[in-house]
């Protein structure tokens, strides 16, 4: 697998904090479990983060609070291994028995229920087939797990993940061959240029 398009430094830095809301965090999981290069660098970064926390002064542990949920974070190691679990499970380890719901035509999409901020949906789009032009309001991750597409900012084949951020403007457009299907996440649903995207937009929770 030659994979070209990594996750952004900021990112990676979130995710091994623990700060990525949990439907970023789950491509960017994914992500790292094919990607050598994003694997290596987190858990660099884990390791500076260990660094840093031994450094700190002492301080007392406070007794606590049976009554209330607890709001301790865990590790961000064991979050990455546990976060790719829940994914092979939705997917039912086979793209192919995904329960597709078409979108458009040669679109089709299927959400995955996700705790916390954001959407997680996987994406199947024919070959020459587009997904509408949009925008966004934060951060969308989008990883390639099956075929290749190509839009303003370059192709991504299997295994590349486009990391970007409200700047961008894109139509992703799949390639020939087989369809390509994506899992992607977003912080806030899609900005749709186009006046069919905006009104299928709330009946399919994009």
């Amino acid at each position: 697998m030659n994979i070209t398009h990594h996750l952004e430094g900021a990112t990676l830095m979130s995710f091994a904090a623990g700060a990525l809301p949990a439907a970023l965090s789950a491509v960017a999981a994914a992500h790292i479990t094919m990607c050598r290069r994003c694997h290596r660098e987190v858990a660099a970064l884990e390791r500076l983060g260990g660094v840093l926390i031994a450094t700190l002064p002492p301080a007392p542990l406070e007794a606590p609070d049976v009554s209330a949920p607890s709001r301790q974070r865990p590790e961000a190691s064991h979050a990455r291994r546990q976060l790719t679990l829940p994914l092979a499970r939705l997917l039912d380890g086979d793209l192919d028995a995904v329960r597709w719901r078409r979108l458009g035509l040669g679109v089709w999409h299927q959400r995955m229920p996700v705790k916390g901020g954001g959407a997680l949906a996987v994406i199947k789009v024919a070959p020459g087939r587009s997904v509408p032009e949009h925008g966004h309001g934060g951060a969308e991750l989008t990883l390639v797990l099956r075929g290749s597409f190509r839009d303003a900012t370059g192709q991504y084949q299997t295994g590349d993940v486009a990391d970007l951020d409200e700047t961008v403007e894109h139509r992703p457009v799949a390639d020939p061959g087989p369809d390509c299907v994506c899992l992607v996440a977003s912080e806030t649903p899609a900005r749709f240029h186009g006046l069919f995207a905006r009104l299928i937009q709330p009946l399919h929770g994009l």
